[in-house]
């Protein structure tokens, strides 16, 4: 658990000083980083964000502008990687950004199933929303319509996160009065969502590489 919670505090702190030191662009690349094959979540990038913004230290808008334009060319990365590299390059490059082949066609599926409107709707679905692109550019999606879908859907993800810290910032004192009895509950339950990431992203796959030397 201690190790788990060191885990998410050094990521925690990356991501602030980050935004911190670089302002809007350091957002901007977050979420262009969280839109690529890279294991960052948005959940932790844009409250941040939006809580800067409730103390005067950003515009809301720029924010959410700013967050949109990084998860789109986050997103065109993965589009072009698919496209001219296809599923084989993009196996090859996960080994070494923990991408979990799982969930990479289970992302494969969805897009089979559900057709262009998927870049859209899985915006807002974790995990899958890091991988969408891949299989666009696989099936050769039109990049105007994948644009349009990927903004679209970032934009309102991305003010949803951004406006739920901005409320916190506004309601510190009431939160901090009323969350303090159930703090532990919920660090108790992120804490478990941490080690499921962290185990199905990094120890299974170093269990694995050991395996495979030890074979040899």
């Amino acid at each position: 658990m201690e190790t788990i919670f060191q885990l998410m505090l050094h990521m925690s702190k990356t991501v602030a000083s980050v935004i911190e030191a670089a302002g809007y662009s350091g957002i901007a690349f977050l979420m262009a980083l969280e839109s690529t094959m890279v294991p960052l979540p948005s959940e932790l990038v844009m409250p941040f964000a939006g809580f800067l913004a409730a103390e005067g230290r950003f515009n809301i808008w720029l924010v959410i502008f700013f967050s949109s334009l990084g998860s789109l060319a986050g997103s065109l990365v993965s589009y072009y990687i698919g496209k001219f590299g296809g599923i084989p390059l993009v196996k090859n490059l996960g080994k070494y950004l923990l991408v979990d082949e799982g969930d990479l066609e289970t992302s494969e599926r969805w897009f089979s199933k559900y057709g262009e409107a998927t870049i859209f709707i899985c915006r807002f679905i974790p995990v899958i929303r890091h991988l969408i692109s891949i299989p666009a550019g696989v099936a050769r999606m039109d990049v105007r319509k994948f644009c349009i879908y990927t903004i679209v859907g970032a934009a309102i993800w991305n003010a949803i996160l951004t406006y739920t810290g901005y409320l916190l910032r506004e309601n510190w004192e009431v939160l901090h009065h009323y969350m303090r009895p159930v703090s532990i509950v919920i660090f108790f339950i992120l804490s478990i969502a941490f080690a499921i990431f962290f185990y199905k992203h990094v120890a299974k796959k170093l269990l694995g590489r050991k395996t495979i030397s030890n074979g040899s």
